[in-house]
């Protein structure tokens, strides 16, 4: 498989800037994924650290959900791979946490996503409320916030990747 990434327009409407950013970043941390084993996608990075590229897909996919369900949607949404007694699961990977496994959650929350976002104005407030400040979240800050989220980590992807097997880029 051969992720396809687009840079947004330059000169789109804000909406469909702030979406196709959000989609670029979505997509190239699957490229920095693409063409591995299982095994070295569960390679951490560097001890003492669990922080792998299926760990960053793992955390993503719970990431989209916090945001999107459970904020935005007011939904309830448990998370998927944490909890209060391991607050870094995603990133606690075993021999059976396969790609295919984190790949499929991680697709099937973005869908979730951009569903729960369509009904949603830029301005608009969120059903539900950060869980730090006890604040309504507009769906502009929502997706502001996952852009820097999601480039954040693809630095970090960048680095997994290249100790894994030298790959570097953009």
């Amino acid at each position: 498989m051969t992720t396809e990434r687009r840079l947004p327009e330059t000169d789109a409407d804000e909406r469909t800037m702030l979406e196709g950013w959000l989609e670029f970043h979505r997509k190239t941390l699957a490229v920095k994924c693409e063409g591995l084993t299982d095994a070295q996608l569960r390679t951490a990075s560097v001890e003492p650290s669990p922080l792998s590229l299926m760990g960053l897909v793992r955390h993503m996919a719970d990431v989209e959900r916090s945001w999107y369900r459970r904020v935005l949607a007011g939904a309830e949404a448990p998370p998927l791979y944490w909890s209060d007694e391991d607050p870094d699961g995603e990133f606690h990977l075993t021999e059976g946490d396969t790609w295919q496994e984190a790949y499929a959650a991680w697709q099937a929350e973005i869908e979730a996503a951009r569903a729960v976002a369509a009904d949603f104005g830029l301005d608009d407030l969120s059903k539900g409320r950060h869980r730090r400040t006890g604040k309504y979240i507009s769906l502009r800050w929502i997706h502001t916030h996952m852009i820097e989220e999601y480039a954040r980590h693809n630095g970090h992807a960048d680095l997994i990747r290249e100790r894994i097997d030298g790959a570097t880029g953009d």
